[in-house]
């Protein structure tokens, strides 16, 4: 069985293929046979050492993974066996850990899937979680009519904006090409804005005949994010749910004031807040499983590599380079093996 392993932080290099034993599950546990998993910022920083819940070294990184129920620990009900199910290292005591072939895992940490489910799909859904959040439980109850979305052609950001559109909301997005641009349109975002070349905040103003959107979501901070500030309405709320940027070097107080006849609201969003609250982020999972069973969003896959291009796979992320999830497929390595 192989596992992609990293013995020290630092570039897409560290991560090594090896080969390791054969999981046996334990009590209670199950072995996943994985078919996808998911390459996000989580496992960068991981890579980095710079994640804030970083697991020991040597590890392998990887938070998500889709697969197949292969082998059953003791008191496992046998209905498991053979089951497509999605893994999140949310569920689990510590990150990380998904980039193998096959994981032992308790078999309660497991979102069983629909039958005919396609895996490759069920694999982005740990984004939709996170955008699930930031569109309905963020506002706190807000009405929310428009939104602005930092980066729509990311993992996070083509999730909100299909979640969004299936409820009505009208949909502003930044991007840096016009592949990206392409992109979003085909996610039925309204107003599509090349950061590049525009004012965004002077867009958006100009787009709403002056009101601002009630909701603007970023990830990534840094100097630009108070300028985010002047493309919401009255009561307009910015959420950042991270900040790949760094931190905003102006005064937060300040910048909120200077806006002070709108009465804005800043504030900042991580997963992590369930930490402690299992049945509450199983719930919210839980809905965006609903959601893709259903058909109302379509996870979109930006590229399919294999296994050992792990390395590659980091580095399509880390440059921006991807319009949806990059996912890791260990059937590609053997389908091409095999050729």
């Amino acid at each position: 069985m192989r596992k992609i392993v990293m013995h020290r932080t630092g570039g897409p290099e560290v991560l090594e293929m090896a080969e390791a034993p054969q999981p046996q599950p334990g009590p209670g546990e199950v072995v996943v046979q994985a078919e996808a998993i998911g390459v996000g910022w989580p496992d960068i920083l991981i890579r980095r050492g710079s994640y804030k819940w970083m697991p020991p070294l040597p590890t392998s990184p990887g938070s998500d993974l889709a697969g197949r129920v292969v082998a059953l620990g003791t008191g496992v009900d046998p209905a498991m066996l053979g089951r497509s199910v999605l893994l999140t290292a949310r569920e689990l005591k510590v990150r990380g850990g998904c980039y193998a072939e096959q994981v032992a895992v308790p078999a309660e940490a497991l979102f069983m899937l629909p039958e005919g489910v396609d895996l490759d799909a069920a694999v982005c859904l740990p984004n939709y979680q996170v955008a699930w959040n930031l569109l309905h439980v963020a506002p706190r109850g807000q009405a929310v009519r428009s939104l602005f979305i930092n980066g729509v052609a990311g993992g996070v950001g083509s999730a909100l904006a299909q979640l969004a559109k299936a409820v009505g909301i009208t949909v502003f997005g930044s991007v840096s090409s016009p592949e990206k641009a392409a992109f979003a349109k085909s996610l039925g975002v309204d107003h599509v804005i090349d950061y590049r070349r525009e004012d965004v905040p002077a867009r958006v103003l100009a787009l709403t005949a002056g009101e601002g959107v009630d909701l603007a979501v970023d990830h990534v901070g840094g100097a630009g994010f108070t300028q985010l500030l002047g493309l919401l309405g009255n009561w307009g709320l910015l959420v950042s749910y991270n900040a790949s940027g760094g931190m905003p070097p102006e005064n937060l107080l300040q910048a909120l004031r200077d806006h002070g006849t709108k009465c804005l609201a800043i504030r900042i969003f991580e997963m992590h807040l369930y930490d402690h609250d299992r049945e509450g982020r199983r719930h919210i999972m839980q809905q965006v499983i609903d959601a893709l069973a259903a058909g109302s969003i379509a996870p979109v896959v930006a590229a399919r590599l294999p296994f050992a291009a792990a390395a590659e796979a980091h580095a399509m992320v880390e440059e921006g380079n991807a319009c949806g999830k990059v996912l890791l497929k260990p059937g590609l390595d053997r389908l091409w093996a095999a050729a």
